[in-house]
């Protein structure tokens, strides 16, 4: 099987599939819908709710229904449902899924920067990116990264999904870094603390308590300068490791400042998640991940405390 053939077939199919579980998302948050089940001591990740159940159905449905090739790939969801038998063991590229990436403020009507996502990952790198920001805008956002393009841009229902994508114009991808924002997450109880350390350290640390936009869009379009994350899951970061590269920058290891790749995921079982070993840095800017990776190599790469 080709990328050749595979992303295009992705993004002809997706678009539309997204906008249907985006509009789910939005009826299903007018009602209390949370759920217990996770129990990791983080309450961004501990957050579930019957619309993360129920959006993967829709969306692992999709992917098997559509195209033969999605079949081919190895599926990696978030969630436990859906059809997931029905994709291959051992294929060669990966399909991750979030149904609600930021469940947590989608639950608790904090913020509307909640978002459906999904990427197709090989062990080098990640190769599709697509995001659905259902509630961001008069009628929702979109993200997609491929081959060396960005868009973002508004949805507009009274025209097909895919050629609403096809219209927005792409992200320039020479345009000069402003922002010394970056996002801070996974540091459990530490995130302000590290937040405050990034500030410090000359760049602006977001916590994941005052984030209320999309990270994905809002590094699309140059509003922040890349994330620092403590083991990131491969279900929502690949998005931004993705930008990243397609904006000239890169997804590090703070502690050797090594690219990242996919060899070395870990479960957390208490999370019930697959992630990427120790702390990451992503910028499209390769002096903000210097920065990072000089303040950050020598912080606990353990995300439990023992």
């Amino acid at each position: 099987m080709q990328l050749t053939e595979l992303v295009p077939e992705l993004a002809n199919q997706l678009p539309s599939v997204f906008r249907w579980a985006g509009a789910v998302a939005r009826r299903l948050r007018e009602f209390n819908i949370s759920l217990g089940g996770k129990s990791s001591g983080s309450s961004n990740t501990d957050a579930l709710t019957l619309a993360d159940l129920s959006l993967q159905e829709l969306i692992v449905a999709a992917l098997r229904d559509t195209s033969p090739l999605f079949r081919k790939c190895r599926i990696e969801a978030e969630e436990s449902t859906g059809d997931l038998e029905r994709f291959s063991k051992d294929g060669e590229y990966t399909i991750a899924i979030d149904p609600i990436d930021g469940t947590k403020q989608y639950r608790d009507r904090t913020a509307n920067g909640y978002a459906v996502m999904l990427n197709l990952r090989s062990r080098e790198t990640v190769h599709y990116s697509l995001v659905y920001i259902p509630e961001q805008g008069e009628h929702g956002s979109w993200v997609q990264a491929m081959g060396n393009q960005i868009l973002c841009g508004p949805d507009d229902p009274t025209r097909p999904a895919k050629e609403v994508l096809n219209s927005i114009p792409a992200v320039d991808l020479n345009r000069r870094n402003q922002s010394k924002k970056i996002y801070l997450i996974g540091f459990q109880d530490q995130d302000p603390v590290k937040a405050q350390a990034v500030t410090d350290a000359g760049l602006e640390g977001v916590p994941p308590d005052v984030m209320t936009g999309c990270i994905y869009d809002l590094m699309g379009r140059g509003e922040f300068a890349g994330s620092l994350i403590h083991s990131p899951n491969i279900y929502d970061f690949p998005a931004s490791l993705q930008i990243a590269r397609i904006l000239g920058g890169d997804a590090v290891w703070v502690h050797n400042g090594v690219s990242v790749n996919f060899d070395r995921l870990w479960m957390d079982e208490r999370a019930d998640m697959l992630r990427l070993p120790g702390i990451v840095a992503c910028s499209p800017d390769r002096q903000v991940l210097e920065i990072l990776v000089k303040l950050a190599r020598d912080w606990n790469p353990e995300r439990y405390a023992k």
